[in-house]
């Protein structure tokens, strides 16, 4: 049997919602949480291993409902177009690496877009080591009625049917699901969950009438479809980070590239209309948030990594930084990017920190004041109550 390890932090967030606490300590035991109270009540144990973070703030993992781990969010066309006919090899390449910039944001828990299971075996194969990540995958994922037609019913975890495009996207309607389609899908899911992606008020109500276990974007679906939400416990990913990288490259015609703290606008003449567009978008997303914690909705984060400009890992502390400006306390922004994506996925090592629950909790540097901020650069990631091998705070300095 372990013995057991005593964490101090001075500061902790469980990701239940519950206020920050000051001074505490987690006692951990065969990678369980044992024990979580004050550091004055400090049990003498003479063999037990301590931890000393008294600096540091612990928090719990996050968990990115949305993202596509395979694709480049290069905002040049003709990157993503080489990194979509890039040869396998190139593609496990591009996928560790999106891995690494996931788990270096303190992502350990992920859901992607796409059918990844020929890259994931590649990656195991050519990292020779297990998953740094819990990633869960679609079954199928239903853009038309092509795919519809196919009935792929592919081993996955949870089924994604885009009913609506991408907010960002200007594709035509005409080829998708229609509702009668979408209601087939629903009817043959099994015991899967489904996400739907859809926007407008029509399109929200006929994929909640489906009987869709969450909703992703939901841009102008409207305060009726958000009650429906509330009443029938259907989850809300909004990606709202979609909206602001729209505006952010709004004015010159292009898009946001590079890292969101040395962002620039890429070349391109001005789209007329635009900027305007994209602010009231980000406006209606950002009220519709705000009434969606008004009315009870469930809401957890999902910023859509990998589209043009979203990066992996870091697209997660500016999608929660826009959660706390919608009004949503530190508290309440780390419960939706933790233990209600947790949850929904069924990631059991992920989510609330709680007695009896699994110790594998993030570490950063400061008080909590100072979060979302800090996660660009943890001082730790604990795993099953034990610091992580793969995270190094100086990948440079690493051998």
């Amino acid at each position: 049997m372990d013995c057991t390890r005593i964490i101090m932090a001075g500061s902790f967030i469980d990701g239940s919602g519950a206020d920050v606490r000051k001074n505490v300590f987690l006692a951990v035991q065969d990678g369980f949480i044992t024990a979580i109270d004050s550091t004055t009540d400090l049990p003498s144990n003479d063999g037990a291993v301590i931890d000393d973070f008294s600096h540091c703030t612990i928090m719990p993992a996050l968990v990115d409902c949305s993202v596509s781990l395979s694709r480049s969010p290069s905002v040049e066309r003709r990157t993503r177009l080489a990194a979509d006919e890039a040869g396998f090899a190139k593609k496990v390449t591009m996928l560790a690496q999106h891995i690494r910039y996931c788990h270096a944001h303190g992502v350990l828990g992920v859901a992607d877009n796409d059918d990844i299971f020929d890259l994931m075996e590649g990656y195991q194969e050519e990292m020779a080591q297990e998953n740094i990540i819990d990633i869960r995958t679609p079954g199928s994922f239903y853009r038309s009625r092509q795919d519809d037609a196919t009935d792929n019913k592919a081993d996955g975890d949870y089924l994604k049917i885009c009913y609506s495009p991408n907010i960002e996207d200007d594709e035509a309607l005409s080829s998708r699901l229609s509702h009668e389609e979408l209601c087939h899908i629903l009817q043959h899911r099994g015991q899967k969950k489904v996400v739907v992606v859809a926007n407008g008020r029509q399109q929200v109500e006929e994929a909640l009438a489906s009987g869709c276990d969450a909703i992703e974007q939901g841009y102008a679906m409207g305060e009726d479809n958000l009650r429906k939400m509330a009443d029938k416990d259907v989850l809300w990913i909004p990606s709202i980070l979609r909206a602001k990288n729209g505006l952010d490259g709004a004015s010159s015609g292009g898009s946001v590239c590079c890292r969101f703290s040395t962002r620039y606008v890429a070349p391109g003449k001005p789209v007329p209309g635009a900027e305007a567009f994209w602010k009231k978008m980000l406006a209606e997303q950002l009220t519709q948030l705000r009434l969606a914690k008004t009315l009870g909705v469930k809401v957890a984060v999902g910023t859509g990594a990998g589209s043009a400009g979203l990066l992996h890992g870091e697209s997660m502390v500016e999608e929660m930084k826009l959660f706390i400006k919608a009004g949503y306390s530190l508290e309440e922004t780390l419960q939706c990017a933790s233990e209600n994506g947790a949850g929904f996925l069924g990631m059991e090592k992920l989510g609330a920190l709680t007695l009896g629950r699994k110790a594998t909790f993030l570490i950063t540097r400061g008080s909590a004041k100072q979060l979302p901020r800090k996660l660009s650069y943890l001082e730790g990631i604990y795993v099953d109550g034990a610091p992580s091998v793969a995270y190094h705070k100086n990948p440079s300095k690493s051998v």
